[in-house]
């Protein structure tokens, strides 16, 4: 079974999505529907769109891959009414971290990133579980102080997915700010998930702080060969809302549960969009500062980080 997984089914994954890949992007001609005679601009900018679209969700596909399998894998315990569930989606986490490696899907620096941010995530739900602000009902021998190890990858797939769109779509941060205003922020609303259950909740404040901070900031990202911008604050919420969605799939597969989902599963309430906002940033900010780190360790000069491009 080992020799069939390593000699055959790799190599042909790596072959589909090279070759989904290149026909995207257009890099083989011979697949592209021949034009038109007297085309219109109008058809051809269509048509275009069309491929760019198209490309984006693979990119986004690709990069969406370990959150995605653990969700299929939870629907599949579910279904099955797996016991001690939380223990198998340990053993199938790790077996997905495994594969995604070999296959080259990702690598060795992005995992040293997400086990990063499995230990931070780990840690965040050992307080929140033990604070009542949610909890993991199923039996499992791999829980700690009522958290099952595997929560961790939860946070690790959010980490995955930014540094794989990191890499698939060359992510580049214009007018990104100095790192003594990042790391603090970065810091002060991670902390404002544990201390909002002493003192004030300064979610609000932290949140036009980090409009003030970023709002020249932009992404500039590439599809195929054309290069898109966004600030930076949007894709803050746009990542924060998918994450909300994904959320409601996660309670209701029985990933975790809210105390007021405890007699039957509702809607995960939008307040807690908030709450993902601000771990989104979080998380980017991390990603960023190591990208930033990483990239200019292999610059001779040790300056300029191009991750991070000033504006002109």
């Amino acid at each position: 079974m080992r020799d069939f997984f390593r000699f055959y089914f790799l190599p042909a994954w790596k072959t589909c999505a090279k070759l989904a890949e290149e026909w995207i992007t257009g890099r083989r001609r011979c697949l592209e529907p021949p034009k038109l005679k007297g085309e219109f601009p109008m058809i051809r900018s269509v048509r275009h769109g069309i491929r760019q679209l198209l490309l984006f969700g693979w990119l986004e596909a690709l990069s969406c891959l370990f959150p995605v399998l653990i969700f299929i894998s939870l629907a599949v315990l579910k279904a099955a009414d797996v016991p001690h569930m939380y223990d198998l989606m340990l053993v199938i986490c790790l077996l997905i971290q495994w594969a995604m490696v070999r296959t080259g899907l990702e690598t060795k620096d992005e995992v040293k990133v997400i086990c990063l941010f499995h230990l931070i995530g780990l840690v965040l739900e050992i307080y929140k579980v033990n604070m009542g602000s949610w909890s993991y009902p199923e039996e499992a021998w791999t829980k700690v102080w009522g958290v099952p190890l595997y929560s961790g990858f939860m946070y690790a797939s959010v980490a995955s997915y930014l540094c794989q769109a990191w890499r698939r779509m060359h992510v580049e941060l214009t007018s990104w700010p100095s790192p003594w205003f990042t790391v603090p922020l970065g810091a002060a609303i991670y902390l404002n998930f544990m201390t909002h259950h002493y003192i004030w909740d300064l979610r609000w404040v932290l949140t036009v702080l980090l409009f003030v901070l970023f709002f020249r900031t932009a992404v500039l990202f590439t599809v195929g060969r054309k290069t898109y911008r966004m600030p930076l604050v949007l894709s803050f919420f746009l990542i924060g809302f998918f994450i909300w969605l994904a959320e409601n799939i996660a309670t209701f597969l029985g990933a975790w549960q809210y105390p007021n989902q405890r007699e039957s599963w509702q809607l995960v309430s939008f307040g807690k969009m908030s709450s993902w906002f601000l771990l989104v940033i979080v998380s980017f900010l991390i990603v960023a500062q190591l990208k930033k780190v990483k990239q200019a360790e292999q610059k001779p000069d040790g300056r300029g980080v191009p991750a991070a491009v000033p504006e002109d």
